[in-house]
């Protein structure tokens, strides 16, 4: 898995079609996690991107999670892949769509596509999911806890959304279906179209012909999340109470159901000792974000080469991070898959690049130092790195 995109400053500062002519800062300020914007032509050259064969493929194997919402008569049922081709030749020929998570990982234009969104920070980047629909394919009208740009491929889908306060679901069903729905806004898109939602905007997509989106997702887990993630972090960094309740002054109980004030005192004495600084939650934070999800598997080379081979290879074609792999830095560190990097040596600043462009030209690599050029060979034999082909 290959992905040779490189994002330069200048684009990013820049009016795009993407944003319909507005500059990222511009769209940061007005839109971003404040309200809907419809952007018409945002990306015309979209079309052809994915075909159904290339999407049911994808949900018949274990690359990538997939799920099937059948719409009939008004009911929803759900389906979780992997599937097999004989379940979508038993389909209708209309009511239904397929869901594909993280395409961006096993395809390149894919990733292409979802590397033009950089001016929203890597630390919030989530994946892109496709969806085929046939007419009237839908999942129901809904709300989502993330930001994310719906952009239309092949087709025409249509989107009907609005703030709402009445977030009542359907019982009993699967999918997180609105009971009620009170849409603000009505708009059909077509081919290179895109919605952008905030977070808790009631929406609903519903096909009006066979159709493709792409759905740019942008993560945003709750405090609940991150403070779970947190305790789990601090125990695993052994930084939780060391030592065993003790209470060998304790005397005789006459009322052996009651918790007495000493046992109280001496576990809040315990608790009071977990201690955690600024540093601390940031390696927590690096770690957390460029986390790999559970389905992501990465591909070490079967037969790796050496150290000087690789130096010589990146050398005449350069080198891109695996679309997998998620490389974040702070003031202190370099966070790649979940695990914390401290690297202080020359290259740096290359290493930073890296994190940014996601890839290193032949000749940006043939002047590494030579520290990140083992760092990287390194990164090459666990499959986070690619020669660029």
């Amino acid at each position: 898995m290959r992905s040779v995109t490189a994002i330069r400053v200048n684009e990013l500062a820049s009016a795009q079609p993407l944003l319909g002519g507005r500059t990222p800062a511009g769209f940061m300020s007005q839109y971003w996690q404040k309200k809907p914007l419809l952007i018409r032509h945002a990306c015309p050259s979209i079309e052809d991107r994915l075909s159904r064969d290339r999407l049911i493929a994808l949900a018949c194997g274990d690359e990538v999670e997939s799920r099937l919402v059948i719409r009939e008569r008004g009911h929803f049922s759900l389906a979780t892949g992997p599937f097999s081709r004989s379940t979508f030749r038993r389909l209708p020929t209309s009511g239904w769509t397929l869901l594909v998570q993280g395409v961006n990982r096993v395809d390149t234009a894919v990733d292409t596509l979802l590397r033009r969104f950089a001016f929203v920070p890597y630390a919030r980047l989530d994946d892109v999911m496709v969806s085929y629909a046939t007419p009237g394919g839908g999942v129901g009208a809904h709300v989502d806890s993330y930001d994310v740009f719906l952009l239309q491929g092949s087709g025409r889908r249509r989107w009907r959304y609005g703030k709402q306060k009445d977030l009542i679901l359907v019982e009993h069903i699967d999918l997180k279906i609105l009971r009620r729905f009170s849409p603000r806004h009505d708009a059909v898109l077509a081919a290179g179209d895109m919605l952008y939602l905030p977070p808790h905007i009631a929406h609903e997509g519903t096909a009006v012909d066979t159709c493709v989106t792409y759905s740019i997702g942008f993560r945003a887990p709750t405090y609940a999340e991150i403070a779970q993630a947190f305790i789990d972090f601090l125990r695993d960094d052994v930084r939780l109470p060391s030592g065993q309740y003790a209470d060998p002054d304790a005397k005789p109980s006459r009322s052996p159901a009651r918790i007495d004030s000493a046992m109280l005192q001496r576990v809040s004495a315990a608790l009071a000792r977990i201690q955690w600084n600024a540093r601390d939650v940031g390696r927590f934070l690096g770690c957390f974000l460029s986390e790999p999800k559970p389905v992501i598997r990465f591909s070490p080379p079967p037969a790796p080469m050496g150290k000087s081979t690789f130096a010589a290879k990146v050398a005449s074609c350069g080198l891109a991070l695996d679309r997998a792999t998620q490389l974040l830095y702070d003031d202190g560190s370099f966070y790649i898959t979940g695990e914390a990097v401290t690297f202080r040596s020359a290259g740096t600043a290359m290493l930073r690049r890296l994190a940014n462009r996601r890839a290193l030209s032949a000749r940006e690599c043939r002047s590494l130092a030579a520290p990140l050029a083992a760092l990287l060979y390194e990164w090459y034999r666990y499959g986070f790195v690619h020669l660029s082909a």
